[in-house]
């Protein structure tokens, strides 16, 4: 079989969660199996920074991406597989896209409910011009790769002829069993963490109540990575997120929380929170919503928590019964070792890029 050339075209650089766990962790395992991988980010790290500080993308930065990722797709013929992050020119007509990706097969890779933001959008004319907009983009892949059961649901409901499941998952490489050996902060409080971005962070709004009671039951720390939140009667330590100090600030807390609201949009969500958390050996809170249920064996590796009282007796207990708490990250470490690290998912995605290449080189 000649050399696979493979052109990744995700939505972010290295700084967007998405592309770097979906995609760009994976380039090195594609690369050892043989496959050649070039990369394109619609948006770069530059552009997701000032976003978040401006709290919205400079139209002339887009105008600039959307240029560059259009003069990039003209090179696409000479690649055998585009591998693309949800879409590759979002808002763009379906036409557009389509025309632009036309000829050469592609992988369609989804860890949200991207199609939500068309099908439910308040503007009645987006809902009609764009709602099936990812349907049209999932009936002509080759092969649709979903993060959780509801995003491969709408791909087989879209008449996607080919749907397969991987989860977002951690490197064990990075998340080793030395790395969260407990160093107990000079106060020695326990910490509650969270990890998120900017655009996350009003998921904490739903643990305003519950934390404020705890905090008048336990002596507690609430550790908030990548965003700052104010939380009265809460003591909040806020960290910087940074690809390099992640995994210390997740492995040095005790327990991980995970609030979502209950909407379509969550449905969506992978939990990648979760396996942070259990791959750091912490046990879980989080809400049912979404994959959560699936990740979170409840009373085994961490607990599920509908309302505010079910988030504080769960809480209180995890803080207060430390040999339990440990028992349940010992037993969410296993599971991630099992079904929710890059050691397990990338085999298969291999697997499913040479099953292209050969159906290619057969035809």
């Amino acid at each position: 079989m000649k050399s696979v050339r493979i052109l990744a075209l995700t939505k972010y650089g290295s700084k967007g969660a998405s592309s770097r766990l979906r995609f760009l962790q994976y380039f090195g395992p594609l690369r050892i199996n043989g496959l050649i991988i070039e990369h394109h980010a619609l948006l770069n790290d530059q552009i997701l920074q000032l976003r978040y500080h401006a709290g919205k993308y400079l139209i002339t930065q887009l105008l600039k991406s959307y240029v560059s990722r259009i003069k990039t797709l003209l090179t696409s013929r000479h690649f055998d597989i585009l591998w693309i992050e949800k879409e590759a020119l979002p808002w763009l007509p379906l036409w557009v896209e389509k025309l632009m990706i036309s000829g050469v097969p592609y992988v369609l890779d989804f860890d949200d409910a991207t199609f939500h933001h068309y099908d439910s959008h308040r503007l009645d004319w987006v809902r009609k011009f764009y709602g099936s907009r990812i349907d049209g983009l999932m009936a002509n892949a080759t092969l649709v790769v979903g993060g959780n059961s509801y995003l491969n649901k709408r791909a087989q409901k879209a008449n996607a002829p080919w749907v397969e499941l991987l989860p977002t998952v951690i490197d064990l490489n990075r998340y080793s069993v030395e790395a969260f050996s407990k160093t107990r902060e000079i106060d020695g409080l326990p910490r509650i963490v969270w990890i998120g971005s900017p655009s996350t962070l009003r998921y904490l709004d739903l643990l305003s109540e519950p934390l404020q009671q705890l905090a008048m039951r336990v002596p507690f720390v609430l550790r908030v990575i990548g965003g700052q939140i104010d939380m009265p009667g809460v003591q909040i330590e806020t960290i910087n997120w940074t690809e390099a100090s992640e995994v210390e600030s997740i492995a040095t807390a005790d327990v991980g929380v995970m609030p979502l609201f209950d909407s379509m949009w969550e449905k969506g969500k992978c939990g990648y929170k979760l396996i942070q958390y259990m791959a750091s050996g912490l046990p879980v809170v989080a809400s049912p919503v979404g994959v959560n249920i699936e990740i979170v064996q409840n009373g085994i590796n961490g607990f599920l928590a509908d309302k505010a009282t079910d988030w504080l007796i769960a809480l209180e207990r995890l803080l207060t019964h430390p040999d339990l708490a440990a028992q349940m990250g010992q037993a969410g470490r296993r599971r991630v070792e099992s079904e929710y690290c890059l050691q397990i998912a990338a085999p298969k995605l291999v697997k499913f890029f040479k099953k292209i290449a050969t159906d290619l080189s057969a035809n």
